[in-house]
């Protein structure tokens, strides 16, 4: 899968795999074009693929076969250390014997920089991540937060184009990696600079991305902007794993163009747009999103399908309350709504009658 940018391809893997045995493929040929100042994430579960491919990017790993490129330069035989590009890990990385401002020292050192100009960099560095003063400070003595904006310094402190970052906020608590999830976006924008992100954290993605590649045994299963990618998943996959999602199974029994009828395993009969499915009689999974469902006759769409459930638990989550209903023979059916003043109760046991739009069920391939 190869999907152009509107400033070019600045980051090209081409054709690439990897194997470590000679025979399983951890990375089966990607092919990924990324644009100068975008900021990419690579997001999927453990074992997909993604940080391989990101230590294929930086050099740590080789490629089985295939060229990756940067700024139009094959770099396969390029090491690390000449390839000019910044990295930030999760366990921050930082020299627990150096003090801060040695630690940002360390890579203008190693690049030849004059002293004049490695205090002036080091200076601008700290201030871009809002730390300045803290020169003299060694690891130990900073919190988490401090310390991972420390090492998001030195990986922007020479002035690099390209900013590698694999799960960086992975060991920050709720609301310091939601904090820092906004301070990373504005620096990048602010900067100019092209960011290549790993994580397994979905919310994370979305916040944070120009465009997310989901990864998934080896392959990019989809690659799309935020928007995009939630509310049109291509394959079951896509749609289980990006926010929370419905899946009923079925058997498509009638096809119109993207328009399908599904007869679900209990007998019911919906209608759905119908992705990347070919024939009558083909297996599907349709995916419904918890929050497209409704269960009010007024607010319901013009058209909406209308189908009978069965409350089996309701969630108290503070802004929204979340359901749990026994649709079409499933017991894991989930639909969530606002927590508004004079919002309708609902008890288990009670019987309802919840409806969404068509255009909302996505039949895909069946999981």
């Amino acid at each position: 899968m190869t999907t152009k940018t509107r400033d070019g391809d600045f980051v090209v893997f081409d054709h690439v795999q990897k194997s470590y045995d000679g025979q399983t493929l951890v990375v089966e040929d990607l092919n990924l074009s990324i644009g100068r100042g975008e900021f990419l994430t690579m997001l999927g579960p453990s074992g997909s693929g993604k940080t391989t491919c990101l230590m294929m990017l930086a050099g740590f790993e080789t490629a089985t076969h295939g060229e990756i490129r940067l700024d139009d330069r094959n770099i396969n035989q390029v090491p690390p250390h000449k390839r000019g590009i910044g990295m930030v890990f999760q366990n921050y990385a930082l020299f627990p014997h150096m003090s801060v401002g040695e630690n940002l020292a360390f890579p203008l050192e190693v690049r030849g920089l004059s002293k004049a100009e490695r205090t002036d960099r080091i200076r601008r560095a700290l201030d871009m991540v809002q730390m300045g003063g803290f020169e003299t400070r060694r690891p130990a003595q900073l919190s988490g937060g401090q310390q991972q904006r420390i090492a998001l310094a030195r990986a922007l402190v020479f002035d690099p184009k390209l900013v590698l970052m694999d799960e960086p906020l992975g060991a920050l608590d709720k609301q310091l990696r939601e904090h820092m999830q906004f301070e990373i976006k504005e620096l990048h924008e602010r900067l100019g600079i092209t960011v290549v992100y790993v994580t397994h954290d979905q919310s994370e993605a979305l916040t944070m991305s120009d465009r997310i590649a989901v990864f998934n045994d080896g392959r990019i299963q989809q690659l799309a902007e935020p928007a995009a990618l939630y509310e049109r998943p291509e394959n079951s996959f896509v749609a289980g794993f990006i926010g929370e999602n419905n899946a009923l199974g079925g058997t498509i029994s009638s096809l119109d163009g993207d328009r399908a009828t599904v007869t679900l395993w209990n007998g019911e009969i919906i209608d759905a747009t119908a992705v990347n499915i070919r024939e009558v009689g083909q297996p599907t999974t349709v995916s419904i999103r918890p929050e497209r469902v409704e269960f009010k006759p007024g607010m319901m769409a013009d058209g909406a399908h209308r189908i009978d459930a069965e409350v089996a638990e309701v969630v108290y989550m503070g802004d929204i309350l979340r359901a749990r209903l026994k649709v079409a023979g499933q017991d894991d059916f989930v639909m969530k709504f606002r927590n508004t003043h004079g919002q309708t109760r609902l008890n288990p046991g009670e019987h309802i009658r919840i409806g969404w739009h068509p255009q909302d069920a996505r039949a895909l391939d069946p999981v």
